[in-house]
């Protein structure tokens, strides 16, 4: 017997082309596809995103635009129920408008009588009081609630929620896998065509340290934005890259995660290296790496990675690469927090010998950070489903 589909509507921030959170979209979408063959229940996404075309060509699902009300409101009302995630919505430090939106679109769902869930998100930080008590009373009417840190979970609970079940749990993107490790799980041929274009073409932008150099250099590499003001963060990753690359030449392969701005934030590191290809090191871009699952790849073949970008060390740990984080933002360190490790400094105090010391450090004894944290990743990586398990199970038994 064919289970009837119930359709669910995903509300986040997609269709932006942010690697980040274009890979907890894609990890979503993976996660609901096992659970609902698991559960039998036939689970078919609506996307809300800023470009419908795009997040279809690349993910195979329906997709709607976020900011077209009668769009929005005749997807929810088709559907069985709304998922608002992951990542961090609900924060007000990129402006006053987000924190609205989001509880609005939860709202909406709400006043049309569909269950709604809070998958993995990251609460905070919320500096105006005034939202509390919104997002108080929009999430107490909530079916299920799954937040990706303690620290996200007691901060609602400050709000007044504490006697509302609230799961704490990983990130979605620390599940997240190639399609040939899926098996008969893979969501889509869109998802299969972007991680085979990445396997045959790494990077755009490549500058040798001599035409034809065919000799394997470890692979860093570094997830930058832009974020101080003086740039004195950008400066320091530099000056640290160029200290290690004075003992032992190395691929530096800048990943960017949001376009455009992350791509000029890496070439503003580069241009501080140019110097290091005439001595055997090598530098690279990934500049076209619009799909999660690209990057992904590009990842995986680092030996260390450096990242200011919360997702490309949430990558790098998934695929148990040695990494550096640099914090800018309190979900850094709670990230870090999970896997037992320690930001190399803060993007106000960065220090490029101590940037150094910890690549030559990771490179030198890679083996050994895997090992020390192979059983808090995998159990990471085991439970980054629990929400997606959780939704399913409510639809089955609805159903």
């Amino acid at each position: 017997m064919v289970a009837t589909p119930q359709t669910i509507v995903i509300s986040g921030y997609y269709g932006f082309q942010n690697s980040g959170d274009e890979a907890v979209l894609q990890s979503i979408l993976n996660a609901l596809q096992k659970q609902s063959a698991a559960t039998g229940v036939s689970i078919e996404p609506v996307v809300l995103s800023i470009n419908p075309e795009w997040t279809t060509a690349n993910y195979g699902v329906k997709s709607v635009h976020r900011m077209k009300l009668k769009e929005v409101r005749k997807a929810i009302s088709e559907s069985s129920g709304l998922i608002s995630g992951g990542g961090s919505l609900l924060q007000d430090v990129t402006g006053s408008k987000t924190i609205p939106y989001y509880l609005g679109i939860i709202k909406l769902a709400q006043w049309m009588g569909k269950p709604t869930f809070i998958y993995a998100q990251g609460i905070g930080p919320v500096n105006r009081k005034l939202f509390h008590p919104l997002i108080k009373s929009v999430f107490r009417k909530c079916a299920y609630i799954s937040v990706r840190d303690e620290q996200s979970r007691q901060l609602l609970h400050t709000m007044g929620l504490g006697g509302k079940t609230v799961e704490v749990v990983p990130d979605p993107v620390m599940g997240l896998s190639l399609p040939e490790e899926q098996g008969g799980q893979a969501t889509d041929v869109a998802a299969r065509k972007f991680a085979d274009a990445a396997a045959k073409s790494s990077s755009a932008y490549a500058e040798d340290s001599e035409a034809g150099n065919e000799v394997t250099l470890p692979v860093v590499g570094i997830s930058v934005r832009y974020w101080e003001g003086d740039r004195a963060e950008l400066k320091a990753i530099a000056g640290g890259l160029l200290k290690a690359a004075e003992k032992t030449p190395l691929h530096f392969k800048f990943l960017p995660f949001h376009h455009p701005s992350d791509n000029e934030a890496s070439r503003y590191v580069m241009d501080q290296l140019k110097d290091v290809a005439s001595k055997g090191s090598k530098i690279s871009i990934c500049e076209d790496t619009l799909h999660p699952l690209q990057m992904l790849r590009e990842v995986e073949g680092c030996d260390v990675l450096i990242g200011m970008r919360l997702h490309s060390l949430i990558y790098a740990a998934g695929r148990r690469v040695p990494l550096i984080g640099i914090s800018y933002d309190p979900k850094i360190d709670h990230f870090l927090d999970r896997i037992n490790c320690q930001p190399v400094g803060a993007t106000t105090t960065l220090d490029s010998e101590k940037v150094a010391a910890q690549v030559l450090e990771l490179l030198e004894n890679g083996s050994d950070w895997r090992l020390e944290r192979e059983a808090l990743i995998a159990s990471l990586v085991s439970d980054a489903e629990s929400p997606a398990r959780h939704i399913a199970q409510y639809l089955h038994r609805k159903g």
